[in-house]
């Protein structure tokens, strides 16, 4: 058997240091009020000695946790499934780690995963949390709000708690809606359906709303409402093609329920862009440049929406990372379409 070395201590450090205990404290600690030269001298024992402080003894003295709860209202066989989550998680991540703060995943399996979440986040292990993908009835918010953690939406707040001082960052949901169907009749397209996400989130909400904005004399028949995942595209088309086999244009609130739309329109013989122009929301390029044939679609930067969510929580944990001015409550990111062959 083989003795494991003892871990090196604040102690240690501060006798190789030359100092004392209380300034090797400060110095490992962020703290102010420490002359250079002794700062050098303890960052280079810490080096030298490969300290690493503990986590726990630093939070007491800092009252920081160095991590941050990153919330998804979904079951972790859609997180994992849809790529919108994997760039937003990279956005946060990114923003975090330059921050040197810890991303703690948390996601929402069943009803029973709330009251595991509000008592994580009461505990006193975060220093905030992000939280995103809410739907109306979700009592997250409240959750949060009684936790007393600060906290950041992902999306724009529509839900009945919490959320009346709600800081979040969303995109122009409605105003890139209102850019693809104006797409869509600029090409002539008369009998344009629209396949929506669900309806109890703001996003899908404010997509169908830009939708009616430009058509608001649709046949309510051709709006059917969706999951925003590949297999709901597919019922949803083969609903609107029973319904109205000369729809010459559709709509999808995003591009994972566009590229189910396609597979349906090429089972029926539908030619595309020829016979029905598809336009998605999102631009996830795994997504939209792989369909058959690649999808015209709005763009929003999700992988910002997540830096922003970071960024916006970071300052409010630490104002010095705040923007000077302090940080705004609310950030809506523009959106574009992109035009390729489907549209």
């Amino acid at each position: 058997m083989t003795e494991t070395a003892s871990r090196p201590t604040l102690e240690a450090v501060a006798a190789r240091a030359g100092v004392s205990r209380a300034t090797a404290s400060r110095v490992v600690n962020g703290g102010d009020g420490v002359r250079e030269p002794l700062v050098e001298r303890v960052r280079q024992a810490v080096e030298e000695l490969g300290y690493v402080p503990n986590q726990a003894a630093r939070s007491l003295v800092t009252r920081r946790h160095d991590a941050v709860a990153v919330v998804i209202a979904e079951p972790e066989t859609r997180v994992f499934a849809d790529p919108f989550f994997a760039l937003q998680l990279r956005g946060i991540s990114k923003e975090l780690t330059a921050h040197d703060s810890q991303l703690v995943l948390l996601l929402t399996e069943g009803r029973d995963d709330h009251s595991r979440v509000g008592r994580y986040l009461a505990g006193g292990h975060v220093d905030g949390a992000l939280v995103f993908s809410l739907h109306l009835d979700d009592p997250l918010p409240g959750l949060v709000q009684r936790a007393g953690v600060p906290t950041v939406f992902g999306g724009r707040p529509g839900w009945s708690d919490g959320t009346r001082d709600a800081v979040y960052v969303d995109s122009d949901n409605r105003g890139g809606a209102r850019t693809a169907v104006r797409h869509l009749v600029s090409l002539g397209r008369t009998r344009i359906a629209h396949i929506t996400g669900p309806l109890d989130q703001t996003s899908a909400a404010d997509r169908r709303d830009g939708f009616r904005d430009v058509m608001p004399d649709a046949d309510p028949r051709l709006i059917v409402e969706s999951d925003f995942t590949p297999a709901g595209g597919e019922r949803a088309m083969r609903e609107l093609l029973d319904w109205c086999p000369d729809l010459d244009a559709v709509f999808a609130a995003n591009d994972l329920t566009a590229s189910g739309a396609l597979r349906v329109l090429r089972e029926r013989g539908r030619r595309v862009p020829e016979d029905v122009a598809v336009v998605g929301f999102d631009d996830m390029l795994p997504v939209a440049e792989q369909t058959d044939p690649p999808l015209t679609t709005v763009r929003q930067d999700i992988e910002e929406m997540g830096r922003l969510m970071a960024r916006l929580l970071l300052g409010v944990v630490d104002p010095a990372v705040a923007p000077a001015g302090g940080a705004p409550a609310t950030v809506v990111l523009p959106t574009t379409l992109v035009r390729r062959a489907s549209a």
